[in-house]
């Protein structure tokens, strides 16, 4: 029954700046975007993948997250990648500060986390 995740939704505190990162830094492909007159907010649906989406979303005074990464609800969003080491570059190359590659002890995966621009932990997981 529930076999496959549609999306995940993050508030934004500067729009443009997250938007910019999502789909020019990351290269997500946009599938739609709304603004939102009577919540004075745009919404803006990004294709993960071919089956998940990512919503961004951008409210007025929305308040920042309490703490990082430790803070109840959502820890962090992680992305799939064939080549970390690619994907590592390819951040750096936009001077996204990304952090030393570590390796899980539980699968023998390399990963390695970053921040979007309201310091959101992202990860990249090697398949």
């Amino acid at each position: 029954m529930f076999d496959r995740l549609h999306h995940v939704a993050l508030i934004c505190s500067d729009y443009p700046a997250s938007k910019r990162f999502y789909t020019e830094v990351l290269g997500l492909r946009v599938i739609a975007e709304t603004y939102r007159e009577a919540r004075q907010s745009w919404k803006l649906d990004l294709a993960v993948g071919e089956h998940a989406q990512l919503e961004l979303f951008s409210f007025p005074e929305a308040p920042p997250r309490p703490s990082r990464p430790e803070a109840q609800g959502l820890r962090h969003l992680a992305f799939a990648v064939d080549d970390l080491d690619a994907a590592v570059a390819h951040l750096e190359r936009y001077q996204i500060t990304v952090e030393p590659i570590r390796l899980d002890e539980l699968t023998g995966k390399r990963f390695t986390f970053f921040a979007d621009p309201d310091d959101l932990p992202l990860e990249l997981y090697e398949r």
